[in-house]
């Protein structure tokens, strides 16, 4: 089923956890709905505007699956408002500064690790942006971009 012409409910649902652990990861009707609407408003927009494919490492995530990923208890990945992706031949520095100076209307956009780049959409969309890092002890540490 596509969400829109680039982007399908498959790659915004699967999971290698979840296919490991057995565990259904199929999104209800209002996180199918939250997933277009991202899709739509976010990744569509960025596909065109970078002109290539965008590999999402993580779209929806049920509570399940989000815990055992270590997701936040309140992760908008459970909502199917959040992606975490990264784009060939673009850095996650360069990729995240070229969403947080575009006009998408983004709620987060997060730099995490300098791995990828997590990006929600939802009712509030703030445009915060934040950038995550370790510290010494492994600790996640979030600072404002």
């Amino acid at each position: 089923m596509n969400l829109t012409p680039h982007f399908t409910l498959k790659e915004m649902t699967v999971s290698q956890t979840a296919i490991r652990m057995g565990i259904d990861n199929t999104p209800n009707t209002r996180q199918i709905t939250n997933l277009t609407r991202l899709c739509e408003n976010i990744l569509e927009p960025l596909r065109i505007m970078v002109g290539k494919p965008i590999n999402v490492s993580s779209g929806f995530r049920n509570p399940t699956v989000n815990s055992l990923v270590g997701g936040s208890s309140s992760s908008q990945h459970m909502k199917g408002e959040a992606a975490d992706f990264t784009i060939e031949g673009l850095t996650v520095q360069e990729l995240f500064d070229l969403i947080r100076t575009s006009t998408l209307p983004y709620d987060q956009l997060i730099q995490e690790f300098d791995s990828w780049v997590h990006v929600s959409f939802g009712p509030r969309n703030r445009r915060q942006a934040l950038i995550f890092t370790k510290d010494a002890k492994n600790k996640t540490v979030s600072r404002v971009a």
